[in-house]
């Protein structure tokens, strides 16, 4: 049997952080999975670009069952950090909103950065090499693989969640939790666009591919945020952000024109122009189909002269507080993150380890912390995997 003193079970950044920190400390890593090269979602993500942390980074932007679990790690190992070790390397990098930054160049600046510490620090990668049945003994763990049986004393999951199955999603990790005793959060999918019943989409779907600048809310929280009209409902980051906070059942409110009173707004431009179609005064601060579909609760042919003070407040209400009612998401196929997970009641903040099983190790998007869109997730990821790396 082979022998190592950390085994990891996932090469993404959570993993190879935590696997680069562990063989700093002379531990002899091994890094296992299943896909043919490591960090596809560090790629892809940011459209090539890798939005790899958040400036404005705290525990407030993540949702969990334990909202102070994730504060531990998070300010052992910030944002502030992480930007350290890209300046050492000369990558370049850039604000682009609300506190996102990106590579300059391509994401896998950041890949080739990990893999090289990686190397340099002595750990092993095996790529395309699955995991099988694990199982504990004295020692700590053995983990049968196609290269036959491996030993360890700390076995580390970081395999993420079931978001994109395409790249390879599995619940492997949370096999494991289950196998080991933890208890699980029920996960879904997280940061995805949301879809609606063929009655609205009827209304909805000639405005496919327009967006607009709205504020949206449910259940308590909102986010102010580009928003996109898509084929099957609505998209954009404002969305993918309050999807995270809906659950099946609910409406979300969309204002449509933040920061503004609608009804003001359309009475000043009753007083200014009162002969203009309601549709005409909202193309100058909406898009012009927009503005054609939320006309249409004003009876036809009445220009703003005509409208009744009642028929004004419908219309404002209609663009500051736009009811709508998902009827469900588009799931993990295109969810950038799981919500849910391995429960935190069963971790130890400090470090990520089972409270109750010794060396076993749940890092990552495995874990029931959630991050807003903008970084945050990836700051998950090096912030858990440097505080399992120190102990681990």
């Amino acid at each position: 049997m082979e022998q190592f003193d950390a085994v990891i079970v996932g090469a993404g950044a959570a993993g190879m952080m935590c696997a680069i920190e562990c063989a700093r400390r002379s531990r002899r890593v091994l890094v296992l999975d299943h896909n043919h090269s490591a960090g596809e979602k560090i790629r892809i993500s940011g459209g090539g670009r890798c939005n790899f942390t958040n400036l404005r980074c705290s525990a407030d932007s993540f949702l969990s069952a334990n909202p102070k679990f994730a504060i531990s790690a998070l300010s052992r190992y910030n944002q502030w950090d992480f930007i350290a070790r890209l300046d050492a390397a000369g990558i370049g990098w850039h604000e682009k909103t609300l506190g996102q930054l990106f590579c300059d160049e391509s994401a896998m600046k950041i890949v080739d950065l990990l893999l090289a510490d990686m190397r340099d620090a002595g750990v092993v990668l095996r790529l395309q090499t699955g995991v099988g049945a694990v199982e504990r003994y004295e020692a700590g763990f053995r983990l049968e693989t196609p290269r036959g049986v491996i030993g360890t004393e700390s076995l580390i999951i970081a395999t993420g969640g079931r978001s994109i199955p395409k790249m390879g999603a599995s619940g492997f990790g949370y096999e494991i939790a289950r196998q080991f005793g933890l208890e699980l959060v029920v996960t879904r999918p997280g940061l995805v666009p949301l879809t609606f019943a063929d009655a609205d989409m009827v209304r909805l779907r000639p405005l496919a591919g327009l967006s607009a600048r709205a504020a949206v809310s449910c259940n308590g929280t909102h986010f102010e945020e580009g928003l996109l009209f898509t084929h099957r409902g609505l998209s954009g980051p404002s969305i993918l952000q309050i999807s995270s906070y809906w659950r099946e059942g609910d409406a979300i409110l969309v204002d449509l024109m933040p920061g503004q009173d609608a009804l003001a707004f359309l009475e000043r431009a009753r007083r200014k122009a009162g002969r203009q179609m309601p549709a005409t005064a909202l193309a100058a601060v909406l898009p012009k189909r927009l503005a054609v579909l939320l006309a249409e609760k004003i009876p036809t042919g009445k220009n703003l002269a005509d409208l009744t003070q009642a028929e004004l407040t419908e219309l404002a209400g209609a663009i500051n507080t736009w009811r709508l009612k998902p009827i469900g998401s588009e799931g993990y196929r295109t969810a950038e993150v799981t919500l849910g997970g391995v429960s935190t009641d069963a971790l130890d903040a400090r470090n990520m380890e089972a409270k109750s099983v010794p060396g076993l190790y749940f890092i990552g998007e495995v874990v029931d912390v959630t991050g807003w869109l903008g970084g945050y997730n990836f700051q998950w990821a090096w912030s858990s995997g440097w505080a399992a790396g120190q102990v681990a």
